[in-house]
């Protein structure tokens, strides 16, 4: 205990010194070896024994991420490392690789100022790898790269130090090329953040046997890779260990290469921020000032068995401490805080205070949910955290005790409030509820837990797959009429472009923008200038257009039209899935100038009954969730990979060599890869491994449209017969 009391001590004095203070985030594809690197870190800083890192995954701190082996949760410690004399407080998020769980990746990044990048060196750069950078840089955070498994090459792929010289350039080139892809937009980042091992941002080594090496470290220590070969043959790992840990290696590069508070805030308030960059308030936070009003973005909510809901956040402004009334945005009044705390892995250590430019964990927020902005002052809430990927598998829950009913209802929204990326349905007459999350794993894990954690027996239903409609052409002019006749609206719908609706999903058009920003960023995606003026709502991807002149009692009607068209959105007419990619435009409206007769019960029917026959008319289809894959197996099996893509309606794209295995990449509909892993493993005799990563939805060949569409109506209840107006299959 004498220890880590000690640790707490030391980080309390560094928080106060923003210059001395690193927020990062470990990100990587799955099984390229974070929470390993992860546990040297820690016992580097002396709070877990030398001996057990590597086996321990003390990050993996839940049961079932332990019995799985894989990151389930993003998890937050704070450590300190001594670097060219003075010592420095590093904040580290354990983040998971496994694309199901990117939700918790996309919000780490929010809190952190650094990633750094895991890549296996036998298996080189993967599609979450590109994700994982991605990420990072949509947030403006800096990347450096650490090259894990450099043992493998060694011991199994008996490589000699020129192929390893090759192969390790070729995967930094690969990364390199990903950073400037997607850094050639920004605007805000002046200097090149591309990874070079000449400039010490990145280091190669093994997490499990613990050693690593950087062109500074091998400056100081004078290893070279000849020396590193002959130690790794011969065995000697421990001497390879105790001559240049991977913890001083990998600490070092993190203190030299990333940025602190002070320097990073000023360049990543902009990005996260709208509010007024003039006011006080974006003063304080570019400056880090501790002094300040309080502001504070949460990023994860966790339950803590004995303290209840803790909130952990970035401080981005101020001081945060116990007793504090403060707002949360989106919510009415204020939540007092309970206790402030920092993490230790699994553990919260309390602490009096928590000022800016630091990572804290938050206890009485009661209505923060991930992504909700904390401050001491009402103000503009932070841009909301945008996922990449969307939910495309459901799966319905019940409690199998009616008794257990109320308890599963509130446990299923502190899931939706500690996972955003998790959308919850609840039908309190049916006491059938709907999970949507990013794959089977996600839902398994979930369901799993609410019968662990909670202790209540669930039966779930086979997964469902999450459709949209989409209108592929240009309607006529649709009248819709109120039940009592006296009220018209008069609508058509067309497809809106792709890169609109790629600007939508990534957060660059919202209604929350100021309206000339919104405007300027929807003519410059394609847009024409008078339909981006008119602007009247945005409701998921949809676009809905006012072209009405001068009509009368419209003002006042234009909520109820709003939400007729969100309904006729949310439940599209082909099977009540929701609608994507449409722009709808309001022409012309007859109202009545009674308000009695224009009320919510004419209203909402007319416009809904419109949007509907205006998509039929549109050519409305079914869209369905796509995702990519890709298998590596030995070339004997090669055949029996590509005829498990191939046969479940897949695609393969492209098949080619890499070391001593084959690698099959294509595309195929999540419908199909329920139950992928299985078929795979038999096919291949259990030698593949392979990932999947979500694509996106396609237009569903026009033969299966029928079936599928009779399909979901029949499991929805509703009638099986489709509108009249929809003949064209």
């Amino acid at each position: 205990m004498g220890r880590r009391k000690k640790i707490v001590q030391e980080c309390e004095r560094l928080m106060d010194e923003p210059k001395n203070i690193r927020n990062i985030a470990i990100a990587a594809h799955v099984d390229h070896g974070k929470t390993t690197l992860t546990d040297n870190l820690l016992a580097g800083a002396g709070m877990i024994a030398d001996e057990s890192a590597g086996q321990q995954l003390a990050m993996d701190t839940e049961e079932d991420e332990q019995e799985r082996g894989i990151t389930i949760d993003a998890a937050n410690v704070s450590m300190t490392h001594e670097y060219e004399g003075a010592n420095h407080l590093i904040n580290l998020i354990d983040t998971p690789g496994h694309v199901d769980f990117g939700g918790d990746v996309t919000r780490a990044m929010r809190a952190v100022d650094g990633a750094l990048v895991v890549v296996d060196a036998v298996e080189g750069a993967m599609p979450q790898t590109e994700t994982v950078l991605r990420q990072a840089l949509r947030e403006g955070v800096k990347p450096t790269l650490f090259i894990n498994k450099v043992d493998r090459l060694i011991s199994e792929l008996q490589e000699g130090p020129q192929e390893m010289q090759e192969r390790l350039t070729g995967v930094i080139r690969d990364v390199n090329d990903l950073i400037r892809g997607m850094t050639e937009e920004m605007d805000d980042i002046d200097e090149d953040w591309t990874v070079s091992v000449e400039e010490g941002t990145v280091g190669f080594g093994s997490a499990l046997y613990k050693w690593g090496v950087s062109m500074p470290s091998m400056q100081r220590t004078g290893m070279d890779f000849g020396e590193i070969i002959d130690l790794e043959q011969a065995d000697k790992r421990q001497e390879l260990h105790e001559r240049t840990p991977l913890s001083d290696v990998v600490l070092d590069m993190v203190c030299e290469h990333f940025p602190d508070p002070i320097e990073a805030q000023p360049r990543r308030i902009p990005r996260i921020w709208r509010g007024d960059a003039d006011s006080e308030i974006a003063g304080t936070m570019e400056m880090v000032d501790e002094d300040g009003e309080l502001v504070m973005m949460v990023t994860d909510i966790g339950i803590d068995p004995h303290a209840g809901e803790i909130a952990a956040g970035r401080v981005f402004s101020g001081t945060i401490e116990k007793g504090q009334e403060l707002y949360v945005s989106g919510t009415a009044g204020t939540n007092r805080v309970q206790s402030v705390g920092i993490y230790m892995g699994g553990e919260r250590e309390e602490v009096e205070r928590v000022p800016a430019g630091n990572i804290a964990a938050v206890t009485g927020l009661k209505d923060a949910i991930a992504g909700s902005t904390v401050s001491s002052v009402e103000m503009t809430p932070f841009e909301s955290i945008e996922h990449i990927s969307e939910p495309v598998i459901t799966k319905s829950v019940e409690a199998r005790n009616m008794d257990d009913l109320p308890k599963l209802i509130e446990t299923l929204q502190q899931v939706a409030k500690e996972d955003p990326t998790i959308q919850i349905e609840i039908n309190e007459d049916t006491g059938e509820h709907l999970i949507s999350g990013q794959g089977e794993l996600h839902l398994e894990v979930i369901t799993q837990r609410i019968e662990r954690n909670q202790g209540i027996p669930v039966n779930t239903g086979e997964p469902i797959v999450v459709y949209r409609e989409s209108p592929q052409g240009s309607s006529r002019e649709v009248e819709g009429r109120s039940p009592n006749n006296h009220n018209r609206f008069y609508i058509t719908v067309e497809p809106l472009g792709d890169d609109i609706v790629e600007s939508i999903k990534m957060g660059d058009v919202s209604m929350d923008m100021p309206e000339l920003e919104r405007r300027e960023e929807l003519m410059e995606q394609g847009m024409e200038k008078d339909t981006a003026q008119n602007v009247e709502t945005i409701h998921g991807t949809n676009v809905f257009i006012d072209d009405t002149k001068g009509i009368q009692h419209l003002n006042e009607t234009m909520e109820l039209v709003i939400e007729g068209l969100e309904e006729a959105l949310d439940d599209g007419p082909l099977a009540a899935e929701p609608v994507e990619g449409a722009l709808i435009r309001l022409h012309d409206a007859r109202l009545h100038e009674d308000a009695i007769h224009r009320g919510p019960a004419q209203v909402i029917p007319a416009v809904r009954q419109a949007v509907h026959n205006a998509l039929v008319d549109a050519e409305i289809k079914l869209l369905e969730p796509i995702q990519e894959v890709r298998i590596d197996v030995p070339n004997e099996h090669m055949g029996a990979a590509s005829g498990e893509i191939q046969g479940r309606r897949g695609r393969v794209d492209d098949m080619y060599q890499e070391g001593d295995l084959m690698v099959v990449e294509g595309i195929a509909p999540v419908d199909e890869m329920i139950g992928f892993s299985s078929d795979i493993r038999s096919a291949t005799e259990g030698r593949a491994s392979w990932n999947t990563e979500n694509a996106g939805f396609r237009v569903m060949a026009d033969n299966l449209q029928p079936e599928i569409i009779t399909e979901i109506r029949e499991r929805k209840g509703m009638k099986t017969e489709l509108p009249e107006q929809i003949d064209y299959f």
